[in-house]
């Protein structure tokens, strides 16, 4: 069984510390492999790698391929999240080659689940501007950081189940507890580098000496994946001679880059094909009985977003909120994938699987618009330069507290980026329904449901009512026109403040 992965790293700092000796001697010069297959023939049984990509933007689709066909196993692999059952990082999940993933974000790759759920996988949950500052730090050298992401959770306090027993509900190997110290009155947890042995990515053009150009969001995980690992191959969909990308081209300088190979066959899937629609806004889909719930609620958050905001939005219900926007304010949208400047879904025809939201779904950009890595996109966050961030919730507790990243032992999504916002001191809104499906509140005294961060809400809205959180406290400010007071008092559990001028929408 694989030692508990913080100890892993800490004896990999140790030893770098003392005699490194790197895996692979680098050259500057015979780069270029002929094939995928080549390209990954050194890569054994049992070996780390990180694997580029966001869900299935800018993953290397023909080096996954080409490691599927050689058989390797019992691998353990880092990257953002799981794809998709039959594409990318999902081939090798259901062909039983990988014994632990190291991830953020689950998605909607069933088999993923079921592998973890029935104690056939290893799975390492961790936050996903963790996992890109682990990353770019074993890049740059550094053998640690503090983050506030994660404090109040299970990240913080260890004891989340990497490995289950079949019957998928006994633990048998836990995630550990994280240092924790306190700078200017605020807790950060510390989290080792994250080194992989290998790392498999994909750009859109390299040049004989390795330097890279990535396109659009799929640059994502790419570029730090790249500057991690010991040794990096690299798949692109054109190779020119060095000199043909400029030296204030490059996005990444090929001394990260060990093999590039031109990619035999890229299908680029799009996970979540979303069209414009002429700026109607659609709320049906699954629960379409539920469509004025959603529509109420994306109307009402709307009015939060002033002029000149830099806004991140959750995936789910957050992203119809820009329908909603007046035309007079004028806000910029982040995703975590690496974008600032979200325009809308594009028109039929239109569609280009390198432009992606955090959510997977096809979108544009706006004038002005800029792409850059996981890392930075997480900078920005961690840096406090948003001002509003919109996140959806299972259940909000009196103090603030969220949870929204899974239900144990049914519904193992991931945290994704939650923990990285909730704790960007950016303004935090909450959007959900008033009660699940079974009528029960959902704002409760306590979250019955593992911690997404401890008194970090500022805001939430339901289709029932508006509430604020000031010094730990929950405060009603604003009642729907078709709700009453006694209703909400009966639909939440916890005791609440009414402000004096308490206002309806």
């Amino acid at each position: 069984m694989l030692k508990t992965f913080s100890r892993v790293l800490k004896t990999s700092v140790k030893q770098s510390k003392l005699n490194y000796v790197p895996m692979y001697n680098h050259t500057a010069v015979n780069k270029v492999c002929n094939s995928s297959r080549e390209a990954v023939k050194e890569i054994t049984d049992g070996s780390f790698i990180g694997i580029g990509g966001f869900g299935i933007c800018g993953i290397p689709e023909n080096l996954i391929r080409a490691l599927n066909e050689q058989g390797t196993k019992d691998l353990t692999l880092t990257s953002n999240n799981g794809g998709v059952e039959d594409f990318g990082i999902g081939i090798l999940l259901k062909n039983h080659q990988v014994k632990r993933l190291i991830a953020s974000y689950v998605g909607e790759n069933k088999e993923f689940e079921r592998q973890y759920l029935s104690g056939e996988l290893e799975v390492e949950l961790i936050p996903q501007g963790t996992l890109a500052e682990r990353l770019r730090s074993a890049g740059m050298g550094i053998p640690a950081f503090y983050t506030p992401a994660g404090y109040g959770t299970f990240v913080q306090s260890g004891g989340f189940p990497i490995k289950l027993a079949k019957d998928g509900k006994t633990p048998l190997l836990m995630s550990e507890p994280r240092e924790i110290r306190v700078f200017n009155q605020r807790p950060y947890l510390m989290e080792y580098a994250l080194k992989p042995k290998f790392a498999l990515i994909r750009a859109h053009k390299g040049d004989t000496a390795g330097n890279l150009i990535f396109r659009g969001s799929s640059r994502n995980f790419n570029e730090d994946m790249a500057r991690a690992a010991e040794f990096t191959i690299a798949e692109v969909e054109e190779i020119v001679e060095a000199g043909q990308i400029g030296p204030d081209e490059a996005h990444l300088p090929g001394i990260h880059v060990d093999r590039i190979v031109k990619g035999e066959k890229f299908e680029k899937r799009i996970e979540k094909l979303v069209f414009s629609n002429g700026g109607k806004v659609e709320l049906n889909g699954k629960g379409c009985e539920r469509g004025w719930v959603r529509e109420r609620i994306g109307r009402r958050a709307a009015k939060e977003i002033k002029d000149g905001d830099y806004v991140n939005l959750g995936i789910g219900m957050p992203t119809l909120i820009p329908n909603f926007v007046e035309e007079n304010v004028r806000c910029v949208w982040q995703s975590e994938i690496g974008i600032l400047g979200v325009g809308p879904y594009p028109k039929p025809g239109q569609q280009d699987a390198d432009y992606i939201n955090a959510g997977k779904e096809s979108i544009t950009v706006k004038p002005g618009a800029t792409f850059f890595s996981s890392s930075d996109a997480f900078g920005i966050m961690r840096g406090h330069h948003l001002d509003t961030t919109i996140i959806g919730g299972m259940q909000v507790s009196k103090e603030g507290d969220l949870a929204n990243w899974i239900i144990p032992g049914k519904l193992v999504k991931g945290m994704g980026g939650a923990m990285d916002l909730v704790t960007s001191g950016s303004k935090v809104i909450v959007i959900m329904e008033h009660c699940n499906k079974q009528g029960s509140p959902k704002i409760l005294n306590q979250c019955t449901l593992p911690l997404t961060g401890k008194r970090v809400v500022n805001m939430l809205i339901t289709e029932k009512a508006v509430f604020e959180f000031r010094h730990n406290d929950i405060f009603l400010t604003e009642i729907a026109k078709e709700s009453s007071l006694e209703d909400i008092k009966k639909t939440v559990e916890c005791d609440f403040h009414i402000v004096d001028n308490l206002a309806t929408f």
